[in-house]
């Protein structure tokens, strides 16, 4: 992360970008369509996924990005099992969903890699609070 200027610089975040517009162009039409809550469900997900980590990134704090790094595997986890829920309800086929099954893997295993780089990375420089007087509690 020590070259990012952007959270679009980082690999994890393109990675869900990507799989949200794929998301967003496989429940444009067909079936699915008449399953609203599924799709609004594949929609949140993947949807979440990239704001995530665009937020996280902007925490500024290596534990702070963590956090969101983590819940948004969660989301890219719930992607998958979605995409894989539309093919046991007949509304998609398997290969319509596999490369995007794929990206999610990508993803996550992009975001796991991240947090383990940020558990050994140090907060930048900050001017500590100035500490309060003992006596003057």
């Amino acid at each position: 992360m020590s070259g990012a200027r952007s959270h679009e610089e980082l690999i994890v975040w393109r990675l869900a970008y990507e799989l949200k517009l794929g998301v967003y162009e496989l429940i444009r039409s067909g079936p699915i369509t008449g399953d609203r809550d599924l799709v609004r469900q594949l929609r949140g997900a993947s949807s979440s996924a990239p704001r995530l980590i665009a937020e996280g990134y902007g925490r500024y704090f290596p534990g702070e990005f963590s956090r969101y790094l983590r819940n948004a595997n969660g989301e890219l986890k719930e992607t998958f099992d979605a995409l894989r829920d539309a093919v046991d309800r007949g509304y998609l086929g398997q290969d319509q969903v596999v490369p995007l099954q794929r990206l999610s893997r990508r993803a996550s295993k992009a975001a796991t890699e991240l947090i383990k780089y940020l558990r050994t990375a140090k907060p930048p420089h900050e001017t500590p609070p100035p500490r309060r007087n003992q006596q003057n509690r």
